[in-house]
């Protein structure tokens, strides 16, 4: 799954005097609480890069209504964040998810910096 939706138990401040580590850990929150609240216009608008929303949008639908169908029925969703690595223009961070009734899963969100904000550019 390209995205699962997600809360966030770990919540951060953000801003542009924080540290890299912390925009970034803000950027990750704020995907979390849309997810959580199903506001996948902020997702795709605010949160996602360029690049990854036409990924998305390949598939024939626009960002927002391909993950309503991808993610809508997803229930009870949890994250975890685990380390952020900030190296320049990317930055990475290991998270963990679990939905009810799936199985947890590690992953690392990829992200850039894009005129000065972080955006989620891919989920390996």
């Amino acid at each position: 799954m390209l995205l699962v939706v997600l809360t966030v138990a770990v919540l951060t401040g953000g801003g542009n005097d924080a540290t890299p580590e912390a925009r970034v850990r803000a950027v990750v929150t704020r995907f979390g609480e849309a997810s959580a609240k199903k506001d996948y216009q902020v997702i795709c608008d605010e949160l996602l890069s360029s690049s990854l929303v036409k990924a998305v949008e390949q598939y024939g639908l626009p960002c927002e209504l391909a993950l309503a169908r991808a993610l809508g029925s997803v229930k009870k969703p949890e994250i975890t964040l685990g380390r952020v690595t900030v190296d320049g223009d990317r930055a990475s961070v290991r998270i963990t998810t679990a939905a009810a009734g799936q199985f947890p899963s590690s992953d690392t969100l990829a992200l850039r910096l894009v005129d000065d904000e972080w955006r989620i550019a891919a989920l390996s």
